[in-house]
């Protein structure tokens, strides 16, 4: 079972979360002289990544990557790389390497092999993994009914190009194997509708139907999970 953190307060779970963070970076860089970070887009992870920017670390020894990336132009407001640069990757985070999930191609399916390429420069395993999950029980950009979400469940590869079935744009996202393999897993939740889904996920069932079953109900990698109202 994952190990759980509760808080009355949003903010105060995200001040919690980017010091569990910060320590295991540091920890990182301690051991093997570099350490890595997938972060999620979305408004629950905002604050976590304006906390870390004000975190002093060394940072220019830190590889920043994504969990997922909706396939738009660098500085569309739906970007997760924005919000990456407009949060965590200022100051002196600005550092940090970071390694995008868009890049020029056509479409997700065509730029999939270029970002591949790009993350086996990664240090792997990848030290940390912070995940969101939404209401459908999706998990980076592997989504319910998702014509991809049998390749992205086994695929050894790192990343996968997806269509999601609702959401808009196509997307680049990790795939299992790719986020189970990270030495840490984490996931924020908050509010009634997603911790209802939370508690369902913790229940034994297929994850195709809710795939953040695919870090909950799984041994290899340690998973901890940050619960707000």
């Amino acid at each position: 079972m994952p190990t759980e953190y509760h808080f009355t307060d949003g903010g105060a779970a995200a001040a919690d979360l980017a010091t569990r963070i910060a320590t295991l970076l540091s920890e990182a860089i301690a051991a093997r002289g570099t350490a890595s970070l997938a972060l999620s887009g979305g408004r629950s992870p905002k604050p976590v990544l304006e906390a870390l920017a004000r975190t002093p670390l060394d940072w220019s020894k830190i590889v920043v990557t994504l969990v997922d990336e909706r396939w738009v132009a660098p500085d569309a407001p739906d970007s997760n790389e924005r919000l990456l640069r407009d949060t965590l990757l200022t100051g002196p985070a600005a550092a940090a390497h970071f390694v995008p999930m868009k890049n020029d191609a056509a479409d997700a399916y065509a730029g999939q092999p270029v970002v591949e390429a790009a993350f086996a420069a990664i240090p792997w395993p990848l030290d940390i993994v912070l995940l969101g999950m939404g209401e459908d029980g999706h998990t980076a950009s592997l989504f319910p009914a998702a014509a991809e979400l049998a390749d992205g469940l086994s695929s050894t590869a790192r990343t996968i190009a997806v269509t999601p079935p609702a959401a808009p744009h196509q997307r680049l996202s990790l795939t299992a194997s790719a986020i189970l393999a990270a030495r840490h897993i984490f996931l924020q939740i908050s509010g009634d509708a997603k911790k209802a889904v939370y508690a369902q996920a913790l229940e034994d069932g297929p994850v195709e139907t809710l795939p953040i079953r695919l870090a909950l109900l799984q041994a290899q990698t340690p998973v901890e999970v940050w619960i707000s109202a």
